[in-house]
């Protein structure tokens, strides 16, 4: 006799047909990072698994070992769709973006709790109404801390010296925030201002989306930084971007 099917809750980040009737299921889970699944017949087998294999979906995955690192996928417990999602072409995209950026950057098999707390935040924020400008900006600058990127803010990644109220820049190759002593040119302008706020909301709970404010001027500065920053650690650009910048 077989051994039991392993129970584990994830959110799914990507699907994709293959054969006549199976998925190829690309899941985050809560405990085990970034896997994949093979869920046979899945195209066919409604009731087994329940709509938990539409992207952004959250559930509860059973599932057996199968080749090498790929699971066998048994059945789905739906536990959250972010049906709110599908409301808004703006807030659907975003969330597309965002999932394709957790693939990008994660190992696979490689735990990730917090991400993944994160992951379930974002969805939830945006399906129900979120700001798509404060989601974006909350996620990348997490994902960029979290996994061990974030760049120097509050003094110069050159001398160390703490900024007070001064002009500073902003360059990915170099570290990070600039005083203009350091910078000689290099980089571009970023107000303290934008840099403050980006170091305050590294303080907060990484799944905590609601409650935020942003300026327009740390919005349009803070996404510039971390567009830079994920450019200098990516893979390649994520396919979602220029769909998304469309909108």
């Amino acid at each position: 006799m077989g051994a039991l099917p392993q129970r584990t809750e994830a959110v799914v980040l990507r699907t994709t047909n293959y054969s006549e009737a199976d998925r190829i299921v690309t899941l985050l889970t809560a405990d085990q990072g970034l896997r994949k699944g093979f869920a046979k017949a899945a195209r066919n087998s409604r009731k087994r698994f329940s709509g938990g294999l539409e992207p952004f979906t959250r559930a509860i995955f059973h599932w057996r070992e199968g080749r090498g690192t790929l699971w066998s996928l048994q059945d789905a417990e739906l536990l959250d769709g972010h049906y709110g999602l599908r409301d808004d072409i703006r807030r659907l995209a975003l969330a597309g973006y965002g999932v394709e950026l957790v693939e990008l950057l994660l190992e696979e098999g490689e735990p990730q709790p917090a991400v993944y707390s994160m992951v379930c935040a974002f969805l939830a924020y945006l399906a129900t109404g979120g700001d798509p400008a404060v989601a974006r900006l909350l996620l990348e600058l997490r994902l960029v801390n979290d996994l061990g990127y974030i760049p120097h803010l509050l003094h110069c990644s050159e001398c160390f010296r703490v900024f007070h109220q001064e002009s500073i820049r902003f360059d990915t190759a170099r570290g990070g925030c600039l005083c203009l002593a350091c910078a000689g040119g290099s980089g571009f302008e970023i107000s303290l201002g934008t840099a403050g706020s980006l170091a305050r909301t590294l303080k907060v709970e990484s799944d905590r989306f609601a409650g935020f404010q942003f300026g327009e001027l740390t919005l349009h500065e803070g996404q510039k930084i971390l567009s830079q920053v994920l450019r200098s650690i990516l893979p390649r650009e994520p396919k979602s971007l220029r769909f998304l910048a469309q909108l």
